[in-house]
């Protein structure tokens, strides 16, 4: 009779059990505490918050008001990037790695930075709105709808370019040509051979940046005025002094969290039906455009690039200048900054050490994750690669709210895990949040390595843990980076969630610069705005030297 041998616990079945409890404690946990706010009271079950979330238009108006200026931005941001992706794949464009950098740059910052700076430019009193008014001609109106698209396409069209770009770089020159011989060249073969080729990419940007919109409260809560949205709605209703209460406040959650779950995974299914393998054998070759192309091709390029770093380039110039509160006087100076130095040192380096902690450790834990999913394959790596998205698509209001509940008391008030306040609390929020990163650009570098390297690693006498660490991390290195980038510069500028965690101690500059512009003080908003988009740049130079990568991918 023949008996099963049993496979000996491993270091990375350890591994598999302490990633299940991070994930149970830090993630479950929380969700299912909310869950809990919203569903049970007092009194016992009851279900009024939800009933009272559909049955008044004044919340549920809010929902709608997300979708409107969340699809458009997605619409805007995907033409435009989709179409500079397409630009800068095909033609030799003038001043193409200048423009390469701007595009990133314009990335970079916090969303509500850009609607801040629109404001100065753009507001009632705006630079541009006074110019123009000056000439009789009156401005489109900043607030509402119209500010808030403005803010998303703008940010958000990078991502879309960066990952489209990408795609389009793997396209076989053969397929190009073979079109090209059927007669189907120019803007036809662009819409019928092209876009088909990378509608998965097309698919999985659309979905990141419908999310970063849908999610982000910085931008609706600045120049949004009476347009409500529900990352807004969320935050009032759990700090607002009057009608507020926590339990409404983790009904609503729940209900983002159902809405965003569903998007996720219809938008899942419908990649995984389109998903297309591409082996490049010849890449693409550049072309040089000619005529009235040329000219179209670069005022468009020009034109949404310069438009697209004007709020950061007008943000460091105001940061110089002499202010009196909200009102810019004559004549520049260094005062701004020394108010932000004296007074908030302790902010700005709560801005790089927290991140930098959270950063290693969404790394480490990110590496990890990817290897149990791609080389240990089973049911239960399954499930946490499953939960590992969940941060993904969840409003970082709801997961500030889910955490802040959870811990500030300890796990069911015990004092156990009661991290409520404390850098810990802002540092695990930062990994959970920033987790999938990590994990998705990791386990594609990992599929690139064939396992026949490591199993010659073994064969040669070295052990799993000699291996991982000497051999598959190197050759991984490159996608580790990008994840790193994309993972730092969400994190430096992430203010959803921190709004909700920080106190006095943990205070970091978005918030800072969110509260200074709330209190009209403009010089130190545009100063410490100046010096974060500073660090953004310089962690990037460094990453990217470190990593020798100049793309940033998912």
């Amino acid at each position: 009779m023949k008996t099963k041998s049993r496979r000996m616990f491993d270091l990375w079945d350890a591994q598999t059990i302490l990633v299940v409890l991070l994930y149970v404690v830090f993630l479950i946990y929380p969700i299912a505490n909310l869950l809990k706010l919203a569903l049970f009271t007092d009194s016992g079950f009851t279900l009024e918050y939800f009933q009272k979330f559909f049955s008044q238009s004044y919340y549920s108006a809010t929902l709608k008001n997300s979708f409107v200026v969340s699809t458009l931005g997605t619409v805007f941001a995907l033409i435009i990037g989709t179409l500079i992706a397409y630009f800068f794949t095909m033609y030799s464009i003038a001043g193409k790695k200048t423009l390469r950098i701007f595009i990133i740059l314009a990335s970079m910052s916090a969303p509500f930075i850009g609607a801040y700076s629109w404001i100065l430019l753009l507001g009632r009193n705006g630079v541009i709105t006074n110019f123009f008014a000056d000439l009789g001609i009156q401005t489109p109106e900043i607030y509402g709808v119209f500010g808030i698209v403005l803010v998303f396409t703008l940010q958000l069209y990078p991502l879309i370019f960066l990952m489209v770009g990408g795609s389009m770089k793997k396209i076989d020159m053969s397929l190009l040509e073979a079109a090209e011989n059927m007669g189907v060249t120019g803007f036809k073969r662009f819409y019928k051979v092209i876009l088909p080729l990378v509608v998965p990419t097309l698919l999985s940007s659309s979905l990141l940046v419908f999310m970063r919109a849908l999610a982000d409260f910085g931008t609706p809560m600045l120049i949004g005025e009476g347009y409500r949205t529900f990352p807004v709605l969320i935050f009032n209703e759990f700090v607002g002094e009057v009608g507020g209460s926590a339990g409404f406040a983790s009904a609503i959650s729940i209900i983002a969290v159902i809405i965003t779950t569903i998007i996720f995974l219809i938008q899942k299914y419908i990649a995984n039906r389109k998903a297309i393998t591409m082996h490049t054998l010849r890449p693409i070759e550049i072309q040089k455009p000619k005529g009235v192309l040329k000219v179209i091709m670069h005022l468009f390029i020009y034109i949404v690039v310069l438009v697209s770093i004007l709020p950061q380039v007008y943000i460091m110039y105001t940061s110089f200048k002499n202010t009196s509160g909200m009102v810019f006087v004559e004549g520049y100076s260094l005062d701004s900054y020394r108010r932000a130095f004296s007074g908030m040192s302790d902010i700005i380096w709560n801005t790089i050490r927290i991140p930098f902690v959270a950063l290693i450790l969404t790394v480490a834990v990110g590496v990890i994750i990817a290897y149990l999913t791609v080389r240990r394959s089973n049911v239960s790596t399954g499930s946490i690669d499953i939960v590992s998205m969940i941060p993904y698509i969840i409003p970082g209001t709801v997961m500030g709210i889910a955490f802040l509940m959870a811990f500030n008391n300890g796990i069911a008030d015990s004092g156990i895990l009661a991290i409520g306040g404390t850098t810990t609390i802002m540092v695990i929020a930062l990994v959970i949040r920033r987790l999938p990163y990590s994990i998705r650009s990791s386990v594609n570098a990992l599929q690139q390595i064939p396992m026949s390297t490591e199993e010659a690693a073994y064969s040669l006498g070295s052990s799993k843990l000699n291996t991982f660490i000497r051999i598959t991390i190197p050759m991984m290195l490159p996608g580790i980076i990008a994840g790193a980038i994309l993972s730092w510069i969400t994190m430096i500028s992430e203010l959803s969630t921190a709004i909700l965690l920080y106190t006095v101690r943990t205070q970091t500059m978005t918030i800072a610069i969110y509260t200074q512009v709330i209190r009209g003080n403009y010089g130190v908003a545009g100063a410490l705005s100046t010096i974060l988009t500073l660090l953004t740049v310089l962690s990037l130079l460094i990453l990217n030297k470190v990593g020798r990568t100049e793309d940033i991918t998912m």
